[in-house]
């Protein structure tokens, strides 16, 4: 009897231990299994989080885009060529009678680009309102009519002066801002957003044999007052120069691309002084011709319509209708990129144009002369 009573104990000791290692290990699986999760899982946020993680996101976007563009706006400054006295609100005429417009500030010295509509002409004088306030006293020191651009010097330092785009690289659709004094003072730097509709536009002027080409095309609302006042990317960088509005149709305006100002803009700031070398010609490019000749097919190259007798093509064995292929070695298509090379020369420098007459070609040898 003794015997089976030990027996029997022996036997639930084991069971009881078998059952304890059997705890022991279920324990060992769920802490590893535990373990394992909070290590390797991905944290779930609430609703509330992830709406208030995006929120937080679009706030600091919004916040740097207006930070970008006050900045800009503190560039931009109102030109006339009366000084400004009373509420030009209630002039209907007001740009005309005051010559209101915008304008620029390119440097820290008091380069300013604006329109050749809105400052005059070179030797000119203007005056140019800040964005504190103050007004000063404006000297056109350049200005070209086929381009609609002039830059005004005032005599002042510390500017804050807007970064420059490459008008090259822009594209359709890209995000724009304009910026202006749309109807005079009282509406100065007015804001308005939209994008680009166009690139390369060629418009013709009124009823006049003039053109402009190379334009961007903008829905950004641009009213007679933001004549030369900036274009801007998403960065804050100005990419063109406001300066023609289609009155026929809604949401169509114009502005010239920034980049053929870069090497006019290089030599004020480096020599203070800019002497502009002058070829002699009205060209068109290919976009212009089919204006001018339906007839004419030309697919490269700038045309040549006008010879000046004051330039140092006259007399020089080449003619009207002649096609400019390449200036020294570097090819044209478009009449801003010939300004754009000659910007680079000085007057009297020599430079090699290959021609086309017909299927033949030639190369000349100028001597480029001086504009006053």
């Amino acid at each position: 009897m003794y015997y089976e009573n030990r027996k029997d104990k022996n036997k639930d000791k084991i069971t009881l231990i078998l059952l304890l290692t059997l705890i022991v290990i279920l324990l060992c699986i769920v802490i590893i299994k535990l373990d394992y999760s909070e290590n390797n899982s991905i944290p779930i946020s609430t609703d509330y989080e992830i709406n208030k993680l995006s929120t937080n996101a679009e706030s600091k976007v919004e916040k740097e885009a207006v930070e970008i563009i006050e900045n800009a706006v503190k560039s931009v400054v109102g030109i006339s060529k009366l000084e400004q006295n009373g509420n030009s609100i209630f002039l209907s005429d007001s740009e005309q009678k005051l010559g209101l417009g915008s304008g620029v500030i390119l440097s820290e010295n008091g380069y300013i680009l604006t329109n050749q509509h809105v400052a005059g002409n070179k030797y000119g004088n203007c005056f140019v309102t800040l964005d504190n306030g103050t007004t000063h006293n404006g000297t056109v020191i350049w200005a070209d009519s086929n381009l609609d651009l002039a830059i005004v010097k005032i005599t002042a330092n510390q500017l804050n002066y807007i970064n420059l785009a490459d008008s090259d690289k822009i594209s359709l659709a890209e995000e724009v801002y304009a910026i202006g004094n749309p109807i005079g003072i009282e509406f100065q730097r007015t804001v308005t957003k939209g994008i680009i509709s166009g690139i390369d536009r060629t418009i013709k002027l009124g009823d006049t044999e003039s053109y402009m080409e190379d334009l961007i095309q903008t829905d950004a609302t641009i009213n007679e007052g933001n004549s030369g006042g900036a274009l801007i990317n998403s960065l804050g960088e100005l990419i063109g120069i406001n300066t023609v509005k289609i009155n026929e149709a809604e949401g169509i305006g114009f502005a010239v691309p920034i980049n053929i100002i870069k090497p006019i803009l290089e030599k004020l700031i480096s020599s203070g002084k800019f002497e502009e070398a002058y070829l002699g010609i009205y060209g068109y490019d290919k976009e212009v011709i089919p204006y001018l000749n339906s007839n004419l097919d030309i697919t490269s190259g700038i045309y040549i319509a006008t010879i000046l007798p004051d330039g140092p093509l006259f007399n020089k064995d080449i003619i009207i209708s002649d096609i400019i292929c390449k200036i020294d070695d570097v090819e044209v298509n478009k009449m801003n990129d010939l300004r754009k090379y000659i910007y680079t020369k000085a007057p009297r420098e020599k430079v090699k144009l290959t021609i086309r007459r017909g299927n033949q070609e030639f190369v000349k040898e100028i001597e480029l002369g001086y504009k006053n």
